[in-house]
């Protein structure tokens, strides 16, 4: 009986202990940090056996393969002890793709992932399809695969998932862009992770539909150096040669596989991200033979996606959007630009590697002040303070809470949209985010 081991016992290291259960093989699931209660029932429940608060390395070191949670690090003394013995090292996304035929819709992308694959999927939905939502959101493509199987999985990607996918196939894979992002994990190498998010297409077929952003720089260089196999669908803001999705006259157009339009005004997403984010999905959609009415439909009924550009509350005439998935620069950029009023924007925490000076501008242009929010906000200090807008220091989301209030006037929006992870000072981005309500409505 073959030897496999999870390292991580979140969500989806828990649904791939669970799939390798029921494939036959012998499995142990180690995490470092405590376990979740649920996800300790789930494996008892399965009779897998689990360590929580250690890892036991003489015996992972045994196994026959790894399944590694993405947020592990290859520089974890465990990980490169398997890597230096040459163990195989998998996602749980590529482990759930060899138990299913099911038709993958996967999209990657630096901004826009998470509103993209929910609007692919509330598209299915709505037409009827039976479909799966996975990968960064959702529930475990492995657990599903398991114990809940579906014809189709509309999949959210990072670039840590595909890192460790080398079998696996997207029917549809969808590109949204590429920008810095995640590069204290790649060496603060840029072409590493462009090359990790490039893997989205690899074992595509003639039968394949690749989406991707026609006007990104780094994709267009990119694409050089690939020999594609699938179907390429190009899309752009604009109408220009090559392209067979875009924007023109007000008009939301898609040339092909079956030509569709429709209103722009019509999109539930607004803001010039979203035009990219509707582009794609519709594409999609339609490559997956989904009707014209049912996508026109979906996509002027879309409620959005929690912690993007969500529009809290108002409070003595002044907006609170919380946009707590913003992670990384370029995503703070988007956001900034779709502001319609002046704002105090929220930025800060666990630092990237991040390059703030494209964000210099508009925040020239758009804000009346800066709420730095993280455990060290020196980085931060250093690159705007010069900018001669008011700002406050704070390190905990009460402090920023208070600071916004004092700093905003009637008419103003205060934004959380901090260009950074969230891991300094909350558990988790959601976590930040849901703080961040809470307070807001509470004023």
């Amino acid at each position: 009986m073959s030897k496999i081991v999870i390292l991580g016992a979140g969500e989806s290291g828990a649904g791939a202990a669970v799939l390798a259960k029921k494939q036959g093989y012998d499995v142990f699931v180690s995490d470092m940090s405590k376990i979740a209660d649920r996800y300790k029932a789930l494996l008892d429940s399965h009779d897998i056996s689990w360590e929580e608060g250690r890892h036991s390395v003489e015996r992972i070191l045994q196994a026959d393969e790894v399944i590694k949670s993405p947020g592990i690090p290859d520089t974890a003394p465990v990980v490169a002890q398997l890597i230096k013995q040459g163990t195989p090292i998998i996602s749980e996304i590529e482990f759930a793709g060899r138990y299913t035929t099911s038709k993958m819709v996967c999209i990657t992308g630096s901004n826009g992932k998470t509103t993209t694959t929910s609007l692919i999927y509330h598209i299915f939905r709505r037409a009827g399809y039976d479909v799966g939502l996975a990968g960064n959101i959702g529930r475990s493509l492995a657990l599903q695969v398991a114990e809940e199987p579906h014809e189709y999985y509309v999949i959210e990607l990072s670039s840590f998932q595909l890192d460790n996918m080398y079998d696996f196939r997207a029917n549809v894979a969808v590109l949204l862009n590429i920008t810095p992002d995640h590069l204290d994990r790649y060496n603060f190498e840029m072409q590493n992770y462009v090359d990790a998010k490039m893997r989205i297409i690899q074992n595509q077929t003639p039968d394949d539909a690749f989406i991707y952003w026609a006007d990104d720089p780094i994709i267009q260089r990119e694409l050089e150096k690939y020999d594609i196999k699938a179907v390429k669908y190009p899309f752009s803001d604009l109408r220009k040669n090559g392209v067979i999705g875009y924007i023109e006259q007000g008009q939301y157009v898609l040339e092909q596989p079956t030509p569709f339009n429709m209103e722009q005004e019509a999109l539930s997403l607004t803001g010039r991200h979203n035009v990219y984010n509707s582009l794609a999905a519709g594409i999609a959609a339609n490559v997956m033979g989904i009707k014209k009415e049912t996508i026109r439909q979906a996509l002027g009924d879309f409620p959005g996606v929690e912690h993007r550009l969500e529009k809290v509350c108002t409070v003595r005439g002044v907006q609170y959007i919380n946009d707590s998935k913003a992670t990384n620069v370029d995503a703070c950029w988007y956001a900034l630009e779709a502001m319609k009023t002046k704002t105090v924007l929220i930025v800060g925490g666990k630092d990237k590697g991040n390059d703030y000076s494209p964000l210099i501008p508009l925040i020239k242009e758009k804000c009346a002040a800066l709420v730095y929010l993280g455990a060290d906000n020196s980085k931060l200090h250093d690159n705007f303070d010069a900018l001669g807008l008011p700002v406050r220091d704070t390190h905990s989301m009460r402090e920023c809470i208070d600071a916004c209030y004092e700093l905003a006037e009637p008419g103003m929006t205060v934004l959380l949209s901090p260009c950074c992870a969230s891991f300094d000072l909350f558990r988790n981005m959601e976590d930040r985010g849901e703080q961040f309500k809470e307070m807001a409505r509470n004023l």
